[in-house]
């Protein structure tokens, strides 16, 4: 959550000393206005136009990989060049230039080099993570089916996946490697289930000490379930499956994943030959939508939104 507007009240004792955040100067000084002559300083904020592609950015791009995608699009759009790891810059660099590259999908650097600049020169950096605190799908999530429910294997990441991870309508998305059988050129493509798929439940209240544990194990008691199967209530297993029968094929990497989260993938992506899919890197997030809230909406009620604002 984040406020936007203004904070709660402060002890009295505190007030003479904190700068009114409410004043017409406050708001000059903070939003770089104070430059600006009366009549071109913004007088009213339509608070909804104004919080809206911010709002539209947190709900549309969930995982880092889309986040990272979305800056890029947006560099690009105003006059950045994309540069690459790969190759050399010393030809491609210019005075007045604006470029970016980027790592893995999960990262991504932009500079402008200004039209007087001299080797020897300063350079000020901004910086800034884009990642969030997840969890992330395990590289193999099978997990044996329990009482009829299909699992997902999901670990922490940057300290996720705790209390508050419960009950929650978790969506999956991520970047996934795919191999084009004509050329066998590998390709890093996004992928966006962002419909309710998966769940961590817990247990109601009056079910007594099991729905209390202080510390449970997030490892059997924090999975999530992604749909229903009642092999596991005939007695059969994963290992039930003949290999030659798995998705892909005896050694695809898809023969690892879960067949149905493989189907759903490949189903989003228009993908009909499941071998080939290379390879994948997928969160789990909150499909909740970014919106405003509050009784005067003076707050911002946001997933994801650490160090994004």
């Amino acid at each position: 959550m984040t406020r936007y507007r203004q904070s709660p009240q402060l002890p009295m004792w505190l007030q003479d000393s904190r700068p009114d955040t409410r004043s017409a100067e406050y708001a000059a000084n903070e939003f770089g206005l104070a430059g600006l002559e009366e009549e071109q300083r913004p007088t009213n904020v339509d608070v909804k136009s104004y919080t809206q592609p911010f709002l539209s950015f947190i709900t549309q791009n969930p995982t880092v990989f889309h986040a990272v995608d979305a800056i890029a699009t947006r560099l690009q759009s105003n006059g950045f060049i994309k540069l690459s790891s790969r190759e050399a810059w010393a030809d491609k660099i210019n005075k007045g230039g604006k470029y970016f590259v980027e790592r893995n999908g999960s990262s991504i650097i932009a500079f402008v080099v200004g039209s007087d600049y001299k080797p020897g020169n300063g350079a000020a950096v901004i910086a800034a993570h884009v990642d969030a605190l997840t969890t992330k799908v395990k590289p193999i999530p099978t997990k044996p089916t329990r009482a009829g429910y299909v699992q997902l294997g999901i670990a922490p990441y940057a300290g996720a996946l705790n209390k508050t991870w419960w009950d929650r309508d978790l969506g999956i998305g991520g970047k996934v490697l795919v191999k084009d059988s004509k050329t066998g050129k590998i390709e890093s493509k996004l992928v966006k289930l962002d419909w309710p798929i998966a769940r961590i439940p817990t247990l109601a209240p009056h079910f007594g000490a099991p729905a209390s544990d202080p510390n449970p194990n997030p490892e059997t008691q924090m999975v999530p379930i992604i749909g229903l199967d009642n092999s596991d209530l005939a007695g059969k297993t994963t290992e039930d499956i003949p290999a030659t029968s798995r998705l892909g094929g005896i050694g695809a990497f898809t023969s690892t994943q879960p067949e149905r989260l493989v189907g759903a993938i490949a189903g989003e992506m228009n993908i009909s030959d499941y071998s080939s899919i290379i390879n994948w890197e997928l969160e789990v997030f909150d499909t909740q939508p970014a919106q405003l809230g509050g009784l005067d909406k003076e707050f911002i009620f946001a997933p994801r939104i650490d160090d994004k604002l």
